[in-house]
């Protein structure tokens, strides 16, 4: 093989799973808040999660027989890392065993209800109250616009191509924030600030945008994001909630199979199918294209869960 051909050989590894791109830009990101706060991330807590998380999802795979994955997993645990704040490190593992656990546990059609990284983070908030917070992310402008950056190309190399639902979401949370400053004569900085997080950023470009737990259309992507947007500027403006986007997507995930009956689109399949390693016994993955919905004749198949 040709050495001239080894990075265009590499890309097309990595680019062969949408996985592996959020896999380095989470590092990246990662690496972003250990470097440039002094309460971020830390290497001991992505550990913890990362354990938690490999656990359920052995457990899960001894369970149903299917193949076994490890990027969701490794997904899963950056974002806890990044996001999670704990009083102490057992936390950081349950908060893995629970994402990894309900994505297993709660799924309809053979699609799981909620996103691993937020249901994991918002039952640990609502269950152990003060001990866990998410954190406000605030790492400086120049390190915030590499990690806008770092999302961005994420989403556009990717195959999962989710800009939609991001710049849904984002437009429609800065616009409520920024007309309420304005109907109300506050300072833009004001807005400006509750914008400028780096959890913000995680949440929109790799939590709101996963493809295995958002509506299939596009159309239902849009509202589904508007919808998230609404109910997280509310939770800001009303009972001042820090974690407001994960506490609303959390909330409204049951929307997703109902925008998916209500609007029926081809589901999407992490990789190519005719090329993937995992095939179809992946746990997420289901070999029927068109989805069920109104009008479908076609009884649905489950996926192996």
């Amino acid at each position: 093989m040709d050495v001239r051909d080894a990075p265009a050989n590499l890309f097309r590894a990595v680019n062969a799973d949408a996985r592996r791109w959020q896999i380095l830009a989470l590092g990246g990101l990662f690496l972003i808040s250990v470097y440039t706060t002094d309460f971020g991330a830390r290497p001991p807590h992505l550990i913890a999660s990362f354990t938690g998380a490999m656990t359920a999802q052995i457990i899960g795979t001894f369970l149903t027989g299917s193949k076994f994955e490890w990027k969701s997993a490794a997904i899963t645990s950056l974002s806890l890392s990044i996001l999670m704040r704990a009083a102490a490190p057992w936390m950081w593992f349950a908060a893995g065993l629970i994402a990894i656990g309900a994505k297993f546990a709660i799924r309809y059609r053979g699609k799981h209800i909620f996103n691993p990284a937020c249901i994991g983070i918002v039952s640990l908030c609502l269950l152990l109250g003060r001990d866990v917070w998410v954190s406000p992310g605030q790492w400086g402008q120049a390190p915030l616009f590499a990690a806008y950056a770092i999302g961005l190309a994420a989403l556009v190399l990717s195959s999962a191509r989710r800009l939609d639902i991001a710049f849904s979401f984002i437009g429609t949370f800065a616009a409520i924030l920024i007309g309420r400053a304005i109907w109300l004569g506050d300072p833009i900085s004001i807005p400006l600030h509750q914008l400028s997080s780096g959890t913000l950023l995680v949440f929109t470009f790799f939590m709101i945008t996963d493809p295995r737990s958002t509506p299939n259309s596009r159309l239902g992507r849009i509202i589904f994001a508007a919808s998230v947007a609404i109910l997280a500027a509310w939770f800001i403006i009303g009972p001042n909630q820090r974690a407001a986007p994960l506490m609303a997507l959390a909330a409204l995930s049951f929307m997703t199979p109902v925008l998916d009956w209500l609007l029926p689109a081809g589901r999407f399949q992490w990789g190519n199918t005719n090329r993937s390693k995992e095939g179809r016994n992946h746990e997420t993955q289901t070999p029927e294209i068109q989805a069920p919905g109104r009008g479908s004749n076609a009884r649905p198949r489950l996926a192996r869960p």
